[in-house]
């Protein structure tokens, strides 16, 4: 049987940029599998917004990542990577994070080098661990696996904290430990992100996000210069906006009818999360009183 993880390096193999959206539930997951997408992004500033309402600081724990992550391996059958955080604690930590997310059928973990409580990438007052720190837990992580193809991302969000020379160097360190893809965060211009490009071998992350620190380059460019994943990883801004629409329109008007237009039909929806599945397995095996 072919695993979430080999499809994914499947996808990188065929060396063209591969989309990651961003989900955080079992039903945004659903949602991009029916728009297509090859492979999602468990997104921690998303599930940390959507199932705590609090930002992307360190409230969110493994327990939580992982239950959602299985809710989510349990409803669609497109890989997907989990946003690891730093690890939640040391090479320990890592490797007991790896062994659940393969065996809920995970394809892949990123794992960035920031001290605890940690920050979303596009924020202020970061830290980093010291290197060797981020290399035990990535060699960790790599010796965790029971299954080859099972990615581990290495992320460093060293530029903000000690320059862009110092997050090549971590970068080109990690690349060195064998994980099968790397993620410079948050570059602040265009030479930047060509430079990543030139220096990083291994298939290299780009985070495309709106109104953070990095510019939004076209995705062409991003192909032709080399990177693999386009990550998206911010869908909740908006679902957000889509909410407070509806919810105001209840507000002014008592109803959301006004907005039927932007809607899913009944019918629609009901598809979406299964039912008719389940009306198959009642006619197959409800026939009890």
């Amino acid at each position: 049987m072919t695993t979430n993880a080999a499809r994914l390096q499947a996808l990188l193999q065929s060396r063209s940029l591969v989309p990651l959206a961003g989900v955080y539930d079992a039903m945004s997951a659903r949602l991009a599998e029916l728009a297509g997408l090859p492979a999602i992004y468990l997104s921690g500033y998303c599930v940390s917004a959507t199932q705590l309402g609090l930002p992307d600081v360190g409230y969110l724990t493994m327990t939580e990542m992982l239950s959602t992550a299985g809710r989510i391996t349990d409803s669609v059958g497109i890989p997907m990577i989990v946003d690891g955080d730093d690890g939640y604690g040391n090479h320990l930590n890592v490797g007991r994070m790896v062994r659940a997310l393969e065996r809920m059928g995970a394809a892949g973990v990123q794992i960035e080098d920031q001290v605890a409580p940690k920050r979303c990438g596009h924020m202020q007052g970061k830290r980093v661990v010291s290197r060797q720190a981020m290399l035990d837990k990535l060699n960790a992580a790599l010796d965790a696996r029971t299954d080859p193809d099972f990615l581990i991302v290495a992320r460093t969000d060293a530029i903000a904290v000690e320059g862009f020379t110092s997050a090549m160097e971590r970068a080109l360190a990690y690349e060195a430990t064998g994980v099968a893809a790397v993620f410079v965060e948050a570059p602040e211009n265009e030479a930047q992100v060509r430079e990543i490009a030139s220096h990083i071998q291994a298939p290299k992350v780009f985070n495309w996000a709106l109104g953070g620190r990095s510019p939004t380059t076209d995705p062409e460019t991003l192909e032709a210069l080399g990177y693999a994943f386009l990550l998206s990883p911010d869908i909740v801004f908006p679902v957000a906006r889509t909410l407070l629409d509806v919810y105001r329109e209840v507000q002014r008007s008592g109803t959301y009818g006004a907005l039927r237009d932007r809607m899913m039909s009944f019918d629609e929806f009901n598809e979406t999360i299964g039912l008719r599945a389940v009306a198959e397995l009642d006619r197959k095996y409800g026939q009890s009183d």
